[in-house]
């Protein structure tokens, strides 16, 4: 995985765990419900996004050095999930 790469999936990451954080607050503040389900959606947006960002890099790094048959398991997962 390109460094440029990682540093971008790692600040991804500690968003998502930020905001599952502030999730719990919310629950513990006893916010309302809607509110909370909003921010648990932008929760799965913003990991769906860092899964791609993963699949992405595995896919080209697939391409690089890995059989066809790899690259092709990672090109079908990433359509899936989109």
């Amino acid at each position: 995985m390109a460094l440029g790469t990682q540093d971008t999936i790692a600040k991804k990451i500690a968003k998502v765990a930020g905001q599952v954080a502030g999730i719990k607050s919310m629950y513990d503040e006893e916010r309302s419900c809607l509110e909370i389900v909003q921010q648990i959606a932008a929760v799965r947006s913003a990991l769906s996004s860092v899964a791609k960002d993963l699949l992405a890099s595995e896919a080209s790094r697939c391409a690089r050095c890995r059989t066809p048959e790899d690259f092709d398991r990672i090109l079908k997962t990433l359509v899936e999930l989109s």
